[in-house]
């Protein structure tokens, strides 16, 4: 019965459109369900250091004000400071009693308090009172401190909504994200909408399948067109290997990814519009069911090309608003293709609801400059409307209508962001070394199609980390070894003075082709990587031998297997490379070593079982690299994607920094050369950790490289070394971070590192 009563109260609470009166509703029910003479909930006015009364039955001051009991202060500030609930039979004699003046609170001796929490922050307190002197039973309280946990989210959600007033927010009004693209903006929001919906489309059969076909593609056709005009229209704007992002969305409209499907289904009898909500959403379905972060985000791309492609088969005309003056676009999904609709000059910011640091609406962001925070829990649309707003890119922090001394600060900060991106440009010619000639290569992370012009005008010593799982997602089978041959070549000709590491199929548990379907309850832990492709070796040496015939009269190809736990799995992985390197060499009349080269062989540390096995690896391989963001998760057991864990993701992590260091040192010992390719080698002040450990090749995506170089620049080996000696002594990550920021802050590099997470 008390499960029954604690799911309505929850539920109404939950469901309010007047959140105040909600909770006065609240008090009231609990209040008759445990038949007590009074229930109140208190909240934290953090600016005041006071809790402050938000709703009761029973408990009342006799001025009409709201109760106030100061941080530290008396039985209710107890439970809050101890975080753990308080059954108190007669709170008279209790040493921490300190009557509340000008209430009623006198008439009651027994108390039950429970302090309402929220990812380790005190909101408030759930507090009961009866009359008469009694120890409240064990229900009672589970009752109430089960209530107090479920009311703590929704507390939290409702300050976000805006829905409690200032005098009992607990915080400034901000809302906490994943940061997308670094940087600081202040400005309108501009809210944007999908002006049509695969969703609202309705299933209808067709007796007139050819008709329908024809205007298919004819829509097809259009949208091909309008992208064409898209990525014209951000040409200059943004680096060539970023409008290669409009190159992925024309794939998507080719025969073997969208097109086939459709027209196969409308041949089945069924309307254009049909066929193509029931594909598209076949696609979303499978790519948001996948753990890999990057992959699962290219849903979003399907989306938006489907729904482009919707609007022409509807004939709709897009509406045209104006955008505001430095303004804050918000959208439920912010795509690729929207931000190259709307003026470039005028967007100061990006708020996208949905989707991750690897969407390409943020990818375009970082390559544009515009700050960007993602991932936005349970906030609607509406509530950003005909607001101001602060967004902070580094700590995924959005400020709602923030008070002049915030907005004063970010403005402050925003001035000096303009002021680096001028320095860094400076410099972006020139090596990247310490100021006493310690050198460091950084190389460049891709993973779509890319342009030779852009790609010829970075300063970059090579490719770090091609992925090549892209081609492999967007098809309904595998590529050819020919296509896969096209595309390879395209990577190594950009390059054919400097080494690409293209690191083998990636996929599986987590990230499973849409042909090889497979359902595992720990992807993370699965089939995937080079377990994946070992088990399956015919798709295994098809890459591996577009890899060589791309290679041929070409010397800078790099191999690298992903998720290697064991030396057998090199051993086998090597067979069947040379078995490959021979193949090809018969098959294409090539001399060994003259025009076919043996391509040096690397393996990934990202399984800390790889760590304690480096002296047997290295005997196999020619290099290493650190893929430092699965290293981190497998060392700290926590799924980034996943927001009740996600806090607990840090690099630098004490264990985190010792492992890295361990695997320098080591890697160094065995004279074989190591480079790190995860997010840490393009923080600049996880670059500087790095180099001070001994890593002298890093790999990082576009944005960082020039910001990395121009840090690096500026320091000196002595200086990194009593960075590195602080942070290895280090107990918790903030005090890593700290110090980062005080040492940098003293060098006059402040604005390239911000405290916190």
């Amino acid at each position: 019965m008390m499960l029954v009563t604690l799911q309505r109260i929850v539920e109404s609470v939950n469901k309010a459109a007047d959140f105040q009166l909600a909770l006065r509703t609240m008090v009231s029910q609990v209040r008759a369900a445990l038949e007590t003479d009074s229930c109140s909930v208190f909240l934290a006015d953090a600016q005041a250091h006071q809790y402050v009364m938000a709703a009761s039955d029973g408990l009342a001051d006799a001025s009409g004000e709201a109760i106030r009991v100061d941080f530290g202060d008396g039985i209710i500030s107890l439970a809050a400071q101890r975080e753990e609930p308080l059954n108190i039979a007669d709170i008279s004699n209790h040493p921490a009693n300190k009557a509340l003046s000008d209430t009623n609170e006198s008439q009651y001796r027994a108390l039950l308090a429970a302090p309402i929490i929220h990812r380790r922050k005190v909101l408030g307190i759930l507090v009961v009172h009866q009359s008469e002197a009694r120890h409240f039973t064990r229900e009672e309280e589970a009752f109430v401190v089960t209530l107090a946990a479920q009311l703590s989210v929704v507390i939290a959600h409702a300050n976000t909504k805006g829905l409690l007033t200032n005098e009992h927010s607990p915080w400034v009004h901000s809302i906490q994200a994943l940061p997308g693209s670094p940087g600081v903006a202040i400005g309108e929001t501009y809210v944007a909408r999908p002006e049509v919906s695969l969703k609202e489309v309705s299933p209808q059969k067709t007796d007139r399948p050819l008709h329908e076909v024809r205007k298919f593609r004819q829509a097809v056709a259009r949208t091909r067109a309008e992208l064409k005009q898209l990525a014209e229209r951000m040409y200059g704007q943004v680096p060539d290997d970023t409008l290669a992002i409009f190159d992925v969305y024309q794939g998507m409209l080719d025969a073997a990814s969208l097109g086939n499907a459709v027209e196969e289904m409308i041949a089945k009898g069924w309307r254009a519009q049909t066929a193509l909500k029931h594909v598209v959403e076949e696609f979303v379905d499978q790519f948001e069911a996948l753990e890999d972060s990057y992959l699962r985000e290219r849903a979003t791309d399907v989306r938006d090309i489907g729904q482009r492609v919707l609007m022409h088969l509807q004939q709709r005309q897009r509406k045209r608003r104006e955008f505001p003056e430095q303004g804050i676009l918000v959208a439920d999904e912010v795509t690729a293709s929207m931000l190259a609709e709307l003026p470039r000059a005028k967007i100061a910011g990006i708020i996208s609801l949905r989707g991750s640091s690897n969407s390409h609406a943020a990818i375009m962001a970082r390559s544009m400059g515009i700050p960007a925070v993602l991932g936005v829990d349970d906030i609607e649309l509406h509530y950003f409307s005909e607001k101001v707003l602060i967004v902070d890119g580094y700590t995924g922090e959005v400020y709602i209508n923030p008070p002049p001394q915030v907005r004063e600060q970010y403005q402050h900060l925003a001035d000096e962001e303009e002021e680096l991106k001028s320095i860094v440009a400076e410099h972006a010619h020139l090596p990247a070394q310490t100021q006493d000639g310690q050198r460091v290569s950084l190389h460049l992370n891709l993973g779509l199609d890319i342009h030779q012009d852009y790609l010829r005008q970075l300063n970059i010593d090579g490719v770090g980390l091609y992925r090549s799982e892209i081609p492999f997602m967007m098809r309904e089978q595998l590529p050819t070894e020919d296509e896969q041959v096209e595309m390879y070549k395209e990577v190594l000709d950009y390059f054919p003075d400097q080494p690409v590491i293209m690191r083998t199929l990636d996929v599986g548990g987590d990230k499973p082709l849409p042909y090889l379907k497979l359902q595992e309850d720990n992807p993370f832990l699965g089939w995937r990587g080079i377990r994946l492709t070992l088990d399956h070796p015919e798709i295994f040496l098809v890459q591996i031998r577009a890899m060589l015939r791309a290679s041929i009269g070409r010397s800078n190809l790099r191999i690298l297997l992903p998720m290697i736990t064991s030396v057998s799995e090199v051993e086998e992985a090597a067979r069947l490379l040379k078995q490959a390197y021979f193949e090809v060499a018969e098959e294409q009349g090539c001399a060994v070593g003259v025009n076919l080269f043996q391509p040096q062989l690397g393996v990934m540390i990202e399984v800390p079982a790889a760590i304690y096995q480096l002296p047997m690896l290295a005997s196999k391989v020619d290099f290493f690299s650190v893929g430092s963001n699965d290293l981190t998760q497998y060392l700290l057991a926590v799924d980034r994607n996943n927001r009740r864990v996600a806090s607990l993701y840090d690099a630098y992590h004490p264990a985190v920094l010792a492992s890295l260091d361990e695997i320098a040192r080591r890697c160094e010992e065995l004279g074989k050369p190591v480079s790190v390719c995860g997010e840490l080698a393009g923080d600049p002040g996880g670059a500087l950790l790095l180099v001070a450990m001994g890593y002298r090749q890093l790999s990082m995506n576009s944005y960082n490289v020039d910001r990395v170089r121009w840090i690096l620049r500026n320091v000196r080996s002595s200086t990194l070394q009593v960075m590195l000696a602080k942070a290895l002594q280090a107990r918790r990550p903030e005090q890593v971070r700290s110090m980062i920021a005080e040492k940098m802050e003293s060098m006059g590099l402040g604005g390239f590192v911000r405290a916190g997470k």
